[in-house]
């Protein structure tokens, strides 16, 4: 072979292999923010405090609240579990920023998934974590608008097993701490399916209820 055209078959190896390794970045890419034109951002994420009818950045979440009730006419406090939920403020761009956008870029979510995850590692649902989960949700946002999306973010059901239930007159390990993540799951208009995933603090316990 010719030194020419060993240079030539170099080139066009060279050539291959950089436009493997930019098609596997840039596929990365579109996996992570949709094959659309338009992808989401996270802006904010709050939870609400179902037992203290609060909202807060990082959910301190009350597995058994005592409530005051009138039973057969006297005031006793009655254990009672509130579920927490959740709101995302979610923003649409378009990827070009030069190009014409449309009613079309506009995104509806459609559903969304939280999962819990300990700083630790230990992360078995059922033992570790309170199990993960899939809802639906209908919200759609217009396109360089922000939208806010509910979510469900601790279900009642959770805090009556364990561990959550374990935590109840501070038994087990008396602290959960934990970071929810939540996935949202939408489309735009033409159909391309987009995912965005937003985090949020979230703190379990049996806390102190308030005489």
């Amino acid at each position: 072979m010719s030194t020419r055209n060993f240079v030539t078959v170099f080139a066009r190896l060279t050539a291959a292999v950089l436009c493997l390794a930019v098609t596997a970045v840039c596929g990365g890419e579109l996996l992570r923010t949709g094959r659309g034109p338009v992808y989401l951002t996270v802006v904010e994420m709050l939870a609400h405090n179902g037992a203290k009818d609060e909202d807060e950045s990082v959910l301190f979440s009350d597995v058994l609240t005592y409530v005051d009730q009138q039973v057969n006419g006297q005031q006793v406090k009655v254990p009672t579990v509130f579920s927490d939920t959740g709101v995302a403020t979610i923003r649409v761009s378009m990827k070009n920023p030069t190009a014409l956008s449309s009613d079309l870029n506009s995104v509806t979510i459609t559903r969304y998934r939280v999962d819990y995850r300990r700083s630790d590692g230990r992360n078995t649902p059922g033992s570790d974590v309170p199990y993960g989960f899939e809802a639906g949700t209908s919200a759609t946002i217009a396109v360089d608008q922000e939208g806010l999306v509910p979510f469900d973010l601790v279900r009642h059901a959770a805090k009556e097993e364990p561990p959550l239930a374990n935590l109840v007159a501070n038994g087990g390990q008396g602290f959960i701490y934990t970071t929810a993540e939540v996935t949202f799951y939408g489309r735009d208009q033409n159909g391309n399916e987009i995912v965005i995933t937003g985090f949020i603090t979230v703190n379990f316990a049996d806390f102190g209820d308030p005489e």
